[in-house]
């Protein structure tokens, strides 16, 4: 059987794409509600709240820094059962958090813990795919981050109209329940190379020389995507959209859903640049739609674009940060992308919500749609130009 036949769709392939949908769902529903948890039940400024909801993302970096270095050493699967642990422990927490200190101290830990099982899932799932059908493989997976994405935050709000923040906590705790549960069904071959744990401090611990090129280009997108997570909701309400604003998300997953069976086989088949360069493309004209829009089908048309763009960068940056590394630093350059991704999106927000004041909200999607243009000719010097040697 040649490699190009070996089934994608395996037991443990499904399997951890479903640990790190029910991961990502659980950190989503709580992403887009605990602000306002903080601003009820202890009543605190929006500033504040703003933290309280930030600092998992300042966790999760913590966690994909340490799962990063000892991924390759303690193995794929020891590193996904302490993440999907430590995970559900601090998920419980939610339930006994009796003051803001400790509110702070368990969203830092939870955001550990998601940080340390996803960046397990990914390098699992990478690990686990054909090489020749890689591109294809993480497409799939990276779907479950998609559908969480759209139904975390869709859900979250929708369960706080019937339930209360207790309940929904309850919600959460269950579904880590879930992915524990899962652990067992998972079986790993042993790694051919195990690094040595290294004493004192080294960057090339935390950080994977080859797939830093390709990390750049993901902190400069995704840089611009964290104007839309955080601000799509001003945007709406300002340009009184609020009920397309509901369905942006969906339309975005939708499209992507739509997408990735064909881009994936033809990253594949063709190579990177074929689907890499028309997913900027379409991610700058959806960022530029986003900017003159006034209109319900308008906002929609751009999600849609958004979709087909950024959400197809994603899998592909992904994937060359795989394929240009060293077979047995998968795990260290999987932690690289998602640090460069998650610093982005995690303090992208205080960054550009300094430019609103200046450039209103229709001016900011259309300076983001220039730094995406910036990203494509960085993306060409440090990849593009020699892309074909990666095929």
């Amino acid at each position: 059987m040649t490699e190009n036949k070996q089934p994608l769709w395996t037991r443990e392939f499904i399997f951890v794409s479903l640990i790190n949908f029910i991961i990502m769902l659980s950190m989503f529903l709580l992403l887009v509600t605990i602000a306002s948890y903080a601003v009820e039940e202890y009543h605190v400024d929006k500033s504040t709240a703003g933290l309280v909801s930030g600092i998992f993302i300042v966790g999760s970096l913590f966690g994909r820094f340490w799962a990063g270095k000892y991924i390759d050493i303690m193995g794929q699967k020891k590193i996904l059962i302490t993440g999907v642990i430590i995970f559900t422990v601090t998920t419980a927490l939610y339930l006994i958090s009796n003051g803001l200190p400790m509110l702070l101290i368990v969203r830092l830990l939870n955001g550990a813990g998601c940080g340390i099982a996803s960046t397990a899932t990914g390098t699992i799932a990478a690990f686990i795919t054909p090489i020749s059908r890689r591109g294809e493989g993480i497409s799939y997976f990276s779907m479950s981050a998609v559908m969480a994405t759209a139904v975390g935050p869709f859900l979250g709000m929708l369960l706080l109209q019937y339930i209360t923040f207790q309940q929904l906590f309850y919600v959460c705790l269950a579904l880590a329940f879930v992915a524990l549960i899962m652990l067992p069904f998972i079986h790993i071959r042993p790694q051919t190379h195990q690094s040595a744990a290294s004493k004192g401090f080294s960057l090339g611990d935390f950080i994977d020389k080859n797939a830093l090129p390709i990390g750049s280009v993901v902190l400069v997108v995704c840089l611009t995507y964290s104007s839309i997570l955080s601000f799509i909701s001003f945007f709406t309400r300002e340009n009184h959209l609020v009920t397309a604003g509901t369905l942006f998300f969906l339309v975005y997953a939708i499209f992507i859903l739509i997408s990735r069976p064909f881009t994936g086989r033809i990253l594949d088949q063709k190579g990177t640049n074929i689907v890499m360069i028309p997913s900027f493309i379409s991610y700058i004209i959806g960022l530029l739609l986003l900017s003159y829009t006034h209109s319900s089908w308008m906002l929609l048309v751009s999600a849609a674009f958004i979709g087909l763009g950024y959400g197809n960068f994603l899998s592909v940056a992904q994937t060359i940060a795989v394929k240009v590394t060293e077979p047995h630093k998968i795990g260290l350059a999987t932690s690289t992308y998602f640090i460069c991704l998650d610093f982005a999106l995690g303090f992208g927000p205080y960054v550009l919500g300094a430019l609103i004041p200046v450039l209103g909200m229709h001016g900011l999607y259309r300076t983001m749609s220039i730094v995406v243009l910036g990203g494509l000719m960085l993306y060409f010097i440090v990849h593009g130009r020699k892309a074909a040697r990666y095929q």
